[in-house]
């Protein structure tokens, strides 16, 4: 008799744990291909932007029925040199001050992660450019789309807090102002 009830117990627990395994999966999410990247500043000029569609990323997540409950690790990474203004002058001047030859691409390292009541998130990471690690804390919108969950955000900064000179051109007549923000939307599934 105990021997049935210990088989019993045995089954019901092992449908348990089977069943949670299925609810609360941890998943590994890859970035889809042509994620939004976009820098933006301003200059003596005008204000500018410079666009990428290139990077490569991995999202270890633990989901609820196809909802992101918890978030283990994220990593986005961007070569440099994928950033384009459409203006070969202002990409050359953009490279030089990235120092794009010794430090190839740009990266985002989470270290954590925690939801907000409204649904966002904060991802508090290292922001790596130009060879510089920064510790930073972005608020993170999350949407899901098609099975695709995407992360929509902004960071704005200081070239000058990455140890970036505001490039100049024509002789320094044309100086590109310190701020920039960094906008993305990246789409994993």
């Amino acid at each position: 008799m105990i021997r049935i009830i210990n088989s019993k117990k045995a089954i019901l627990l092992t449908v348990f744990l089977s069943f949670t395994t299925f609810i609360f999966a941890q998943k590994t999410l890859t970035l889809e291909s042509k994620p939004l990247l976009k820098i933006s500043g301003t200059s003596s000029l005008h204000d500018w932007d410079m666009v990428s569609e290139t990077a490569n990323g991995k999202l270890l997540a633990t989901q609820e029925s196809g909802k992101i409950i918890e978030i283990n690790s994220l990593t986005v990474e961007m070569p440099a040199e994928s950033i384009k203004s459409g203006k070969n002058g202002m990409d050359k001047n953009a490279y030089k001050a990235l120092k794009t030859t010794q430090f190839k691409t740009v990266k985002f390292d989470l270290k954590s992660a925690s939801k907000n009541t409204d649904g966002s998130w904060n991802f508090t990471g290292t922001f790596s450019i130009a060879g510089v690690n920064k510790f930073v804390t972005l608020k993170i919108k999350e949407t899901t789309v098609g099975g695709q969950t995407i992360f929509d955000g902004t960071y704005a900064f200081k070239l000058t807090d990455y140890k970036i000179s505001p490039p100049t051109a024509l002789m320094g007549t044309i100086k590109t102002g310190d701020d920039v923000k960094i906008s993305f939307t990246l789409r994993f599934k």
